[in-house]
């Protein structure tokens, strides 16, 4: 039997970044496994600060969850073009075409399978869009 080795990147514990609520959950924003990375939902949050962005606007959080992605993916040894899968998870179907157009740009010339959800809330008020992806480690030639 093979050993599988998993690697966390940027682990958290949900007291911390939900001080309101109250959490006791390990976590962490990236698991690499077997050649692929899981992202954890990024949203409108600057992941060095723990502070939300683009309060109201969904397109400037749109723009800070995949900037977190792309990010989070280098960390990972991967990067934008890598990615098989993205859901998006919106709480107001109006929003759809600003947030699509902006993950569109994002990945242009990617192609990746997506979902999309429209959900009645996120784990904050203030967040309007979460994005989680998939993506894998390309093999080094």
């Amino acid at each position: 039997m093979s050993e599988t080795t998993h690697v966390r990147i940027r682990k958290f514990n949900t007291k911390e970044t939900y001080p309101e609520q109250n959490l006791d959950n390990d976590l962490c924003q990236a698991v690499v496994a077997n050649g692929v990375v899981y992202l954890r939902g990024q949203i409108g949050q600057d992941l060095e600060t723990r502070e939300s962005v683009g309060i109201g606007d969904v397109t400037a959080q749109t723009e800070q969850a995949m900037y977190n992605i792309k990010m989070l993916l280098e960390e990972a040894g991967s990067k934008l073009e890598d990615i098989v899968k993205v859901t998006i998870y919106i709480i107001d179907p109006r929003y759809r075409e600003d947030v699509y157009r902006t993950v569109g740009k994002w990945l242009k010339g990617v192609y990746p399978v997506s979902t999309g959800i429209v959900v009645q809330a996120l784990a904050r008020p203030e967040w309007l869009v979460e994005i989680d992806a998939t993506a894998v480690i390309p093999e080094v030639k």
